[in-house]
């Protein structure tokens, strides 16, 4: 007969109840808890919360374990907080759910670092074993025990494991609190340097933009105009936003802000989303969400927060956020290497949430090629600008995840397919953009000598581009050292501007050989003018104007050009830029960049973006006080101190998956791979 030893109840921070449970084991939540000789330290809000979703208002009041009644399925079989090797939630009575999920810390003690380090595909004999698709390699049994059955909606739980050292002593290991290494993070500082004024003033403004909800901090909001009596969205926590300001607090030894952010906006991944009618898929990170306080029915004067998350639906243009989740899983990643702290990302919750998303990217479809296909506005150019198809900033974030993924997800027997189908596609990917989205000099002149309508699977012209294409301001500028990849490919039809987003994270992950990732920053050197001028950097390079801008952007009078997504100049894209700088060993790159922001930023009181063609206006409607800028301009500051931690935020060569290549497996395969045509371009 298993008994409880002890229950006991203290105050250990401000608006928060402490619950510590000792068991042997113990039948008090209505299931036999796994023999353990593990005590569980639960912190739980003594305020009440309520989340907004489609269905309704969910709320729940301080409970143990924050379960309602009759939530627990008796057939669940709950992890030991102590077993990293047992499989967390794997009742065979669980199905897919639209609930929010119990947030419960599964995490084996002390952070035990199982980052996916190795190659894991199978040869097969057929092509569909190597699919990039993850439907082919995961069933549908397999992807559903990671879901509960019930209706448990409750706050993501914080669990502070307590492992009995003897009878009389007792090691409390804090998670709550789990953010850098401090004393660490110092020895590799060295002596701090002392901080100039703008950067005290921008930390000042980035700590008044912090959001708290039920008494911790959650995020950041968009901007803090004081003059801004219409903010329409600006108040509120985008995830995009809010990665400069994450990498800010995790380079300044703050984590905790960053760990509620990851873990809340996990809890809101779950919940239904509809527009007209229709649902997207379940692995969609909302685009921003917003903290209510809402006064409590029947009782005066007593309120509750309430989380109101965004997923496109209230968006202008009801474009769903498809960038979300793909930065959701490089700040997670992001957030163990700076903090040390793996535990993290290792939760069956937050595995849970990585397979999600990547089930939504990976899925079959009618798309012949390894890019992601997408709509207009579905990344930070937000609004309709001829980016529809597979640009190239999605794509590049898209790699990004999948190399992050490829480190933290857990290979078992469930996963090993989606590890496969991972690799498959970093593999296709990589060569796809690469071969084709890369342009210079002699690209262009390759381009400009095509024959047309060729039909073969040995034909040069793959996707048919007319040489008529090319625009006129390109041959002119292109520089004789130097290229970049372009903005979108499709079928007879290549998109040659220049997006700075794509290029800069195609140097950070690696995206592009080690020849086109140095030649990108030649470009943005040779042609400073035009790309940085006088506030780092273009959004894109040219602007549509006249008969161009009236029909791909619809006659948007935001979008005029050079404004706003349409050649406007956005200082938040300096931490990227100062992040490619250090990889490629040329920070005296970023550090002009950021001698000319720091010359404007605050005396113009930090706005979202500037106009013209030489970023000499702020922008007619740019917001002050953006926060992403502020935040980009202290991260940029931080990487270029310790360039030690930027080395943890980007990714070398993986020659590994060069060679991970699936034409040559099948029976009755091709005779000629393409990727063996281009050997020689892809291996640099």
């Amino acid at each position: 007969m298993g008994s409880c030893s002890c229950i006991g109840l203290s105050s250990s921070k401000p608006f928060c109840r402490r619950i510590l449970i000792t068991y042997k084991r113990s039948s008090l939540f209505g299931f036999q808890i796994p023999i353990s000789n593990h005590s569980a330290v639960i912190n739980l809000p003594k305020s009440r919360f309520k989340l907004l979703g489609s269905r309704g208002s969910h709320t729940c009041k301080s409970k143990v374990l924050g379960f309602r009644e009759g939530a627990i399925d008796p057939n669940l079989g709950f992890r030991d907080v102590s077993d990293s090797n047992q499989k967390g939630f794997c009742g065979s009575a669980l199905n897919w759910g639209r609930q929010p999920r119990v947030l419960l810390n599964g995490c084996p003690v002390g952070g035990i670092d199982r980052r996916f380090s190795r190659l894991v595909s199978k040869v097969a004999s057929d092509y569909r074993n190597h699919s990039t698709s993850i439907e082919s390699q995961v069933n549908d049994t397999s992807w559903e025990r990671i879901y509960i059955k019930g209706r448990l909606n409750v706050k993501p739980l914080v669990i502070e494991e307590v492992e009995r050292k003897d009878e009389n002593e007792e090691k409390v290991l804090d998670y709550n609190h789990s953010s850098v290494n401090k004393e660490s993070l110092d020895t590799v500082l060295g002596d701090e340097r002392k901080e100039s004024e703008i950067e005290k003033e921008a930390w000042k403004l980035l700590r008044g933009s912090i959001v708290n909800y039920c008494g911790t901090p959650i995020g950041t909001v968009a901007a803090t105009d004081p003059a801004d009596k219409l903010p329409l969205n600006y108040d509120q926590v985008f995830i995009r936003d809010f990665v400069p300001s994450a990498l800010a607090f995790l380079l300044n030894g703050e984590g905790e802000i960053v760990k509620n952010f990851l873990l809340h906006t996990l809890q809101l991944q779950s919940w239904e989303k509809t527009v007209d009618c229709h649902s997207p898929g379940q692995g969609l990170m909302p685009a921003s969400f917003k903290v209510r306080s809402v006064a409590l029915d029947g009782k005066s004067g007593e309120f509750e927060d309430v989380l109101d998350p965004d997923f496109g639906e209230s968006a202008i243009g009801r474009v769903a956020p498809v960038d979300s989740g793909l930065w959701w899983i490089i700040l997670l990643r992001a957030y163990g290497k700076i903090t040390g702290d793996y535990s993290l990302q290792e939760r069956v919750d937050v595995q849970t949430g990585i397979r999600l998303i990547l089930k939504l990217c990976l899925s079959d479809g009618f798309d012949m090629f390894p890019t992601l296909l997408v709509t207009d506005g579905s990344c930070m150019i937000d609004r309709r600008m001829g980016i529809h198809g597979h640009p190239l900033e999605i794509q590049a974030l898209f790699y990004s995840a999948l190399r992050c993924s490829r480190e933290m997800v857990k290979v078992n027997e469930s996963t090993e397919g989606l590890a496969a189908a991972i690799n498959n596609r970093l593999s296709a990917l990589s060569f796809h953009i690469r071969e084709y989205y890369w342009v210079d000099m002699k690209k262009i002149n390759e381009i400009y000598r095509y024959k047309t309508e060729e039909y073969s699977t040995d034909a040069i012209n793959k996707f048919n581009i007319y040489p008529e294409q090319i625009p006129s301001w390109l041959v002119d500028w292109i520089p004789e050292s130097g290229g970049y990849l372009i903005g979108n490919l499709q079928p007879a039809h290549m998109d040659f501007r220049f997006f700075t987003l794509g290029n800069l994270w195609a140097i950070v992950s690696s995206l592009g050989t080690p020849k086109q990732n140095d030649g990108i920053l030649n470009l943005i050197e040779e042609k400073w003018d035009d790309l940085v001028a006088n506030m780092p950097l273009k959004i894109c390079y040219p602007a549509l104007d006249y008969d161009e801008w009236r029909i791909i952007t619809g006659s948007d009078p935001k979008n005029t050009p050079w404004s706003y997504h349409n050649g406007g100049s956005w200082p938040t894209l300096l931490w990227q830029f100062t992040l490619a700088c250090i990889k490629m060993k040329r920070p005296e790159l970023a550090r002009k960049a950021i001698a000319l922001a720091e010359k404007r930023l605050s005396l113009d009181q930090w706005p979202e973006y500037y106009d013209t063609r030489y970023g000499r206006f702020i922008g007619k409607q740019s917001r002050l006080y953006q926060t992403w800028t502020i935040a980009g301009f202290l991260t940029s500051k931080k990487l270029l101190e310790n360039s030690e931690m930027a080395s943890k935020l980007f990714w070398e060569e993986d020659y590994q998956l060069l060679e991970n290549c699936v034409c040559g497996l099948g029976k009755h395969g091709r005779k000629k791979c393409s990727r063996s045509a281009a050997r020689s371009h892809f291996v640099l």
